[in-house]
């Protein structure tokens, strides 16, 4: 089904020409809980993934502080209720957990999970090198994801895999379950955002909230950067930290520059950016279809996921918006 994002309240390009040049153009992934194969793209679904390349992994610097679980209790659990977990069923869950001494846990790194899957033919906008026509996105489960190597992109040509890998590995254990998403397929659509506002000027700043306020409107709500999964575009405004500087923003192996690619968001809108809901989905079930992909990055923020402007193949930069 198409997803449509409402006409933003006020027409920003118009009302602030000194905007329209920094409009940038972002591509809304709308996931919503399906079953994708490794032929789709998705959140949390299979990967095209040649038979013969190594899996990507990760080590975290800390062990597993906490209750720990496996992937399989996951699907378990999160199948058992259409809309969600019953309290009764969230006990048994958590029954399931368990408490596991740190020197008892398997040693070394651990396979990361499959993250986002993109078709360049099913993603408008999405940057592929030359030479590729999709995009995969695997991180950790645990809450060491700003990290370097705890996101990984691979970009690859698809007609080129010919032998897919069918039993992909998973990591022994799991410790953050807000970490795994439930698989949805993707229903892509393009909007125009404009820069949030710790990008501006101060004096810009300023400007742009004064003339959106005397209109009855929230720039930062209403008009800049759209809410949820999505590619490209402007990156999340920083919700509990100040912005990221200079030195951060920068590819970790070379030292270039990098730019948003994806953002990761802890649901498709909430209650002050309910504007941005799709028209679409007005009578549909409002938790379902705000978080269907159950991640929630920290408490309910977003990771964004810049890229290596010189080398998109490069580990990317992720930082917790």
């Amino acid at each position: 089904m198409t997803r449509t994002t409402p006409p933003r309240p006020l027409d920003v390009a118009a009302g602030l020409p000194e905007l329209a040049g920094l409009a940038r153009t972002a591509t809304r992934l709308h996931p919503r809980r399906g079953t994708p194969t490794v032929h789709d793209s998705s959140v949390g679904g299979p990967l095209l993934w040649p038979a013969g390349e190594p899996w990507p992994e990760f080590e975290p610097e800390y062990g597993a502080y906490g209750l720990t679980t496996t992937l399989a209790d996951i699907r378990k659990a999160r199948g058992i209720g259409e809309e969600g977990l019953t309290g009764r069923e969230w006990e048994a869950f958590n029954r399931s957990r368990v408490w596991t001494p740190a020197e008892l846990l398997p040693d070394g790194p651990l396979p990361l999970i499959p993250l986002v899957q993109l078709y360049a033919r099913d993603v408008p906008g999405l940057p592929c090198p030359e030479g590729t026509d999709m995009l995969q996105v695997l991180w950790t489960t645990s809450d060491e994801f700003e990290q370097l190597g705890a996101v990984q992109l691979r970009w690859r040509q698809s007609s080129d895999v010919r032998d897919i890998l069918a039993g992909p590995p998973e990591p022994a254990y799991v410790e953050m379950v807000d970490q795994v998403p439930t698989p949805c397929v993707l229903h892509p659509e393009e909007v125009r955002e404009f820069p949030p506002v710790h990008l501006l000027t101060d004096e810009q700043a300023k400007r742009v909230e004064v003339w959106a306020e005397e209109r009855s409107a929230d720039y930062r709500r209403e008009l800049s950067v759209a809410p949820g999964w999505k590619l490209g575009g402007w990156p999340s405004y920083f919700t509990y930290r100040h912005p990221a500087g200079p030195d951060e923003l920068r590819c970790g192996e070379c030292g270039g520059p990098v730019e948003a690619l994806l953002t990761v968001d802890s649901s498709e809108w909430h209650g002050f950016s309910r504007s941005w809901s799709p028209v679409e989905d007005v009578d549909e079930h409002p938790y379902a279809i705000s978080a269907p992909t159950m991640v929630s990055v920290g408490r309910g923020w977003t990771l964004q996921i810049y890229a290596c402007v010189g080398t998109p193949s490069h580990l990317p930069r992720s930082i917790m918006q």
